[in-house]
C-alpha cells in the first residue's frame, strides 16, 4: 500500500513537471506566434489553436497548461476583438440585410446619375460641336493607360467635363477616363487602330476604336466638325443618334455587369 502511495506521488511528481514543461515551451511558442501575428495577422488561427490546446490538456489532466493557455486564449481573442473593431463593425454593417439592400439602391441611384450627367453632357458637346472622347472603365483595369494623362480624381459632373473639353484648355486633346463616378485621368492618349474604318473619321475616333480593342471599355466620342456622336466598344464603332444615345450607352454599360 505504502508502495502505491509512492508510486502515485512519483507520477504526480512527474506529471507536474511535464505539465511545467509543456507550459514553458507553450509560452515561449506563444510569444514567437504573437510575434509573427503582429506582422502576418494570423489572429484567428492562433486564439483557435490555442482554444483546442487548452481543451486538450485539461482533458489529459495537464491542469497548469491548461489554464495558462484558456487564459492566454481570452486574452488573444479580446486583444485581436479590439486591434479588429473596425473590420469587426464592417462585417456587421454589410451582414445586416438592410444594409445590403440600401448599398444596392445607392449604387444603382448613382449609376443612374452618371447616366443622366453623361447624357446631358454628350447633347450640350453635340449642340456647340466641341470634340471629346470619354472612355468608362469597365472590367479591364486602365491605371497603365493613363499615366500618358493628367491625374484628376474628381467627381463626374457636367461643368467640369465640359471645361476639359473646352478648345481653349490644355487638357482638350486627349481622352477622359472614367472609373464609376470618378473621373480618373483627362488628355489621355491612345494607341489609334490600324484598321481602314469605312466613312470620315478623325483621330479621336480611331482613337476610341484602337482603346476599344484591347479593352472592354465603352469610348464615347464627339465630332468636332459635325458634332455626330459615336460609341466604342469591342473592336466596334458606330454612330447614334442624340436621341437614342442614352439607351445605346446603358445597353452596352451593362453588358455582363
Amino acid at each position: 500500500m505504502e508502495n502505491l502511495v509512492l508510486f502515485s506521488q512519483f507520477t504526480d511528481e512527474k506529471l507536474f513537471i511535464l505539465d511545467l514543461i509543456i507550459c514553458i515551451v507553450l509560452i515561449i511558442s506563444l510569444t514567437v506566434l504573437l510575434f509573427i501575428y503582429s506582422k502576418k495577422n494570423y489572429g484567428v488561427f492562433i486564439v483557435c489553436g490555442s482554444l483546442a490546446l487548452s481543451a486538450i490538456c485539461l482533458i489529459f489532466g495537464l491542469t497548469l497548461t491548461g489554464i495558462i493557455t484558456l487564459l492566454i486564449s481570452i486574452i488573444l481573442c479580446v486583444t485581436f476583438m479590439f486591434t479588429n473593431i473596425a473590420e469587426f463593425r464592417r462585417f456587421f454593417i454589410k451582414s445586416n440585410p438592410t444594409s445590403i439592400k440600401k448599398s444596392k439602391t445607392s449604387a444603382k441611384v448613382k449609376k443612374e446619375e452618371l447616366y443622366r450627367i453623361i447624357d446631358s453632357t454628350v447633347h450640350s458637346l453635340s449642340r456647340s460641336k466641341t470634340g471629346a472622347i470619354i472612355t468608362f472603365e469597365r472590367n479591364t483595369n486602365m491605371d497603365d493607360i493613363i499615366k500618358s494623362g493628367t491625374i484628376i480624381n474628381a467627381p463626374v459632373t457636367q461643368e467640369l467635363l465640359e471645361t476639359i473639353f473646352y478648345k481653349g484648355t490644355r487638357l482638350h486633346d486627349g481622352a477622359v477616363v472614367i472609373r464609376g463616378n470618378m473621373i480618373l485621368a483627362a488628355s489621355v492618349y491612345y494607341t489609334p487602330t490600324t484598321r481602314a474604318l469605312t466613312g470620315k473619321y478623325g483621330s479621336r475616333h480611331r482613337a476610341a476604336f484602337g482603346i476599344s480593342e484591347i479593352t472592354d471599355s465603352v469610348t464615347v466620342v464627339v465630332s468636332e466638325e459635325t458634332g455626330r456622336i459615336s460609341i466604342a466598344y469591342n473592336g466596334n464603332l458606330e454612330s447614334v443618334s442624340v436621341d437614342s444615345f442614352l439607351r445605346e450607352f446603358t445597353d452596352l454599360m451593362s453588358i455582363d455587369n
